[in-house]
């Protein structure tokens, strides 16, 4: 699990990175789920929350410049 302090350090194309590489391993595990090879369930819900975290902190972003600029 990653911490919000610890994504807010990180800059915008670290972000996308990393949103890139959640959401594959989401799809992997999907994918795991679905064929019955699926040991860590608990890795699926630690991944959305993850995803959600970044999003919102992108999302925080993008409001803030456009708060300034406007």
């Amino acid at each position: 699990m990653t911490k919000a302090a610890d994504i807010r350090v990180k800059t915008a194309d670290e972000l996308e990175q990393m949103l890139l590489d959640l959401r594959k391993e989401q799809f992997n595990l999907r994918f795991q789920r679905a064929t019955g090879q699926l040991e860590a369930v608990g890795r699926i819900q630690v991944v959305r929350r993850d995803i959600a975290r970044i999003k919102t902190i992108m999302a925080e972003r993008t409001r803030a410049a456009a708060a300034t600029q406007g």
